[in-house]
């Protein structure tokens, strides 16, 4: 029993010896999780987006088919667009303001488009469209 608890008093000391105070570890973890947030900032201002464009987001095309255009009370011009399956709202057919009728110029009625869309005065506006090729089925657009 002497070598079992000598050994145990041996390595009970050891541990004691190897403990930090409490403070010291706190601050140390405290250092480490700064180091690792500075360095986190510091990975995401070094992308080439940043460098090109700062604080302006690239726009997002949305593949749909383009149903037709009218003019509704006071000359506002609007599209009818349906969505295609990759879309959030698949296959749904819905209407938006045109920002300016010139953006139609050369798309034809039931074209495949892409088009982008903001939120200019309280109704989806499209602010850009342009026409594309059709989509081959199971293959990436």
């Amino acid at each position: 029993m002497d070598g079992l608890g000598g050994t145990r008093r041996a390595r009970d000391q050891s541990d004691e010896e190897l403990r930090m105070p409490i403070s010291l570890s706190r601050h140390l973890s405290i250092a480490c999780i700064g180091l690792a947030l500075a360095a986190a900032a510091t990975a995401q201002n070094t992308g080439p987006a940043s460098d090109e464009r700062a604080g302006e987001a690239q726009p997002v095309f949305t593949r749909a088919r383009f149903v037709s255009a009218h003019e509704e009370s006071g000359g506002k011009p609007y599209v009818r667009l349906t969505l295609l399956p990759r879309a959030k709202l698949p296959f749904t057919t819905q209407t938006f303001r045109l920002a300016d009728r010139r953006l139609l110029a050369d798309i034809q009625e039931g074209s495949p488009v892409e088009f982008v869309s903001r939120r200019i005065d309280g109704e989806n506006t499209v602010v850009a469209i342009r026409a594309v090729a059709e989509c081959k089925r199971l293959q990436k657009c």
